[in-house]
């Protein structure tokens, strides 16, 4: 049985690994990319179009895939391992690169006087428990003071001295000098690298942002109704100091009264007065019915007209 013609037919049927480019592609197997810079034959793109671009597809698979398999290998439990080059493409950065920082203060020192610094590690061995702890923050090993029970007191302590207190208040006091510290070495590198006055932004130190937060505390809570006294207070919040609100006596004598209310007319008059001084007749200005209920406490007229 010749079985020839079935085997020409075949091998028509499967294309060759050899592609065949006028310009060869740029073959990345490091990024897995194949770059083809051969113009289009619009003449076939336009007659044939996805027949067109298939073909160009499988051309680019196919220099990849023998790229692939002509890079060293490795045996492993899943198969053989191809061994990905260095990329060659040279991508562009989505941000510009990051502006080297000023050196701090310390680091001038350190580099005048030839002093180099280790970095710390985050984490400390803790020979009581035998195991190992954070250096700073939650459970930290800066708060063992804080949380130790047992102490050692002053013989020249107050009788309310609380150990805890104090080391925690030294620990607070080391993190503000720290953060005054970072806001002058921001402040200095700022003043450095401006070239005008106004294009150096503003830096507060610590106090005065501590300032400006009470401040605006305090005028948030000087908005209600009752100037604060009601309000919920914060967790180590002091009481404000200065607000107060001064009411009036329900019981007064006939004269404080008197006096009072002509002062209300002679203000209600000015206005009026202010008011035909600017071209107008000053009848839309004043509520006769809102002013009487007023100055009479909601009695009425009658009862201003007696008193």
């Amino acid at each position: 049985m010749d079985v020839s013609d079935i085997l020409t037919s075949q091998a028509s049927k499967q294309k060759s690994i050899l592609v065949e480019k006028d310009i060869p592609p740029d073959v990345d197997a490091g990024f897995l990319t194949v770059t083809d810079t051969n113009p289009l034959d619009t003449e076939s793109y336009g007659h044939e179009r996805e027949a067109y671009l298939q073909a160009n597809a499988r051309d680019g698979v196919q220099l990849l895939v023998t790229a692939l398999f002509s890079l060293p290998a490795q045996s492993s439990p899943e198969g053989p391992l191809g061994q990905l080059p260095a990329p060659t493409t040279q991508l562009p950065r989505a941000k510009p690169l990051p502006k080297p920082k000023p050196p701090t203060k310390w680091e001038k020192f350190a580099r005048a006087k030839g002093i180099r610094s280790q970095r710390q590690d985050r984490k400390v061995w803790d020979e009581e428990s035998q195991t190992w702890v954070a250096r700073w923050g939650w459970k930290g090993r800066n708060k063992a003071e804080e949380t130790q029970w047992l102490h050692e007191v002053p013989a020249n302590a107050d009788v309310d001295y609380d150990p805890s207190k104090e080391a925690r208040a030294a620990r607070k006091a080391r993190m503000a000098k720290n953060e005054q510290q970072r806001m002058k070495n921001l402040a200095r590198s700022q003043h450095g690298q401006a070239t005008t006055a106004t294009s150096a932004p503003s830096v507060r130190t610590l106090p005065e942002r501590k300032g400006e937060i009470e401040r605006s505390l305090a005028m948030t809570r000087a908005s209600t109704a009752s100037m604060g006294k009601f309000d919920r207070m914060l967790q180590g919040e002091k009481k404000p100091r200065g607000v107060k609100r001064k009411f009036e006596p329900t019981e007064k004598s006939v004269e404080a009264e008197k006096s009072a209310n002509l002062a209300l007319i002679r203000k209600l008059e000015d206005s009026s007065k202010n008011a035909k001084r600017g071209g107008g007749d000053g009848s839309n200005i004043l509520n006769v019915r809102k002013a009487v209920r007023f100055a009479s406490r909601g009695e009425g007229a009658a009862a201003l007209a007696r008193k």
